[in-house]
C-alpha cells in the first residue's frame, strides 16, 4: 500500500542573491512519523522549515501539505491550513510580559475563539501535558530554566492541537538530562496525540532516541531519506564522518543499550 505524504517538498529552490541553498530539493513527511532532518551549516535545514510552514516564500518548486499547493490559497485557506501546524523554534519565541498561561493561551484567543477564561483554563491543561507543575503557569519565562521553556514552548506549539509539530533544534542549549526529558516527552506525546514530527536537529542523541527516517540535506538537496539504519550505510564521506565520528558512536551505542534494557 502507497503511503500518501503529508507534506510533499518538489523541486525546492532557495536562492539568497547569488548564493543558491536549495536547488531541487524533495522530500516527503508521512502521518505519524517524525523525521529528522540534519546537515552540514549552511545546507538550509531551518531555511527548509520556514519554506514549508510559509515565513519565506521559496525561489522555485511546490510545497504540497494536506494535499494543497500553499502558493494556489487564499490568505484565508493558507491562515486555516497553517493553524494545522505547530512550530518550536530553537529560542522557544515566548512572550517575556507573558505568562506561560497566557502564552499559551494566546493563540487560543486569537485562532478559536475561546474567551480569555477558557482559553487559559485549556492552557493549563496542555502546560501540565508538558510535564511542567501547576505553580509554572504563572511564572515568566525569565523565572524558568531552559528545559521548563522549551517544555512551556512546546505545550503553545500544541495549543491548537496540531497534525505537524516542526521544531527547530528543540534540544540546543539544553543539559544531557533535560535534552533526554524532551526526546522521551516527544516521543510520549507523538503517540498520544498522533501528530507528525518535522525536526531539525545536531543532536545525536535526539536522532537515535526518536526519528524514525532520517534526511540529510547536502550539495543543496536530500541526499538520503530513510531510516537510520540505512542512512548510516551511506558511503557519502559527510554522513560517514557524521554517523560513524566518535559521537556518532557513542550515541548509537547508548541507544542499542537502552534498547536491550527496554526488553
Amino acid at each position: 500500500m502507497v503511503r500518501q505524504p503529508l507534506i510533499e517538498v518538489r523541486g525546492l529552490v532557495n536562492r539568497f542573491g547569488d548564493h543558491t541553498v536549495h536547488e531541487g530539493l524533495d522530500l516527503d513527511l508521512y502521518r505519524g512519523e517524525i523525521l529528522g532532518v540534519v546537515g552540514g551549516s549552511g545546507t538550509g535545514k531551518s531555511v527548509l522549515l520556514r519554506s514549508i510552514i510559509g515565513l519565506r516564500q521559496a525561489t522555485a518548486g511546490t510545497i504540497r501539505v494536506f494535499d494543497q499547493d500553499l502558493a494556489t490559497l487564499s490568505p484565508r485557506e493558507r491562515s486555516q491550513t497553517e493553524q494545522r501546524f505547530g512550530v518550536l523554534f530553537q529560542t522557544g519565541a515566548l512572550f517575556t510580559s507573558l505568562t506561560l498561561q497566557e502564552n499559551v493561551a494566546l493563540p487560543l484567543v486569537e485562532h478559536s475563539g475561546l474567551s480569555r477564561d477558557d482559553a487559559e483554563h485549556l492552557a493549563r491543561m496542555k502546560l501540565a501535558l508538558t510535564g511542567l507543575p501547576a505553580q509554572a503557569a504563572q511564572n515568566y519565562p525569565s523565572e524558568l530554566s531552559g528545559g521548563m521553556v522549551k517544555r512551556a514552548s512546546l505545550a503553545r506549539a500544541l495549543a491548537l492541537d496540531p497534525e505537524v509539530l516542526f521544531l527547530d533544534e528543540p534540544t540546543a542549549g539544553l543539559d544531557p538530562i533535560s535534552a533526554a526529558g524532551f526526546d522521551r516527552l516527544l516521543r510520549t506525546l507523538r503517540d498520544a496525540l498522533g501528530f507528525s514530527v518535522f525536526l531539525v536537529t545536531h543532536d545525536l542523541d535526539t536522532l537515535y532516541t526518536t526519528c524514525g527516517r532520517v534526511a540529510v540535506l547536502a550539495r543543496g538537496k536530500v541526499l538520503v531519506a530513510d531510516s537510520l539504519g540505512q542512512v548510516e550505510d551511506n558511503p557519502d564521506p559527510w554522513i560517514q564522518d557524521y554517523f560513524h565520528g566518535p559521537r556518532g558512536r557513542a550515541a548509537a551505542d547508548a541507544h542499542k543499550r537502552l534498547s536491550r534494557e527496554d526488553h
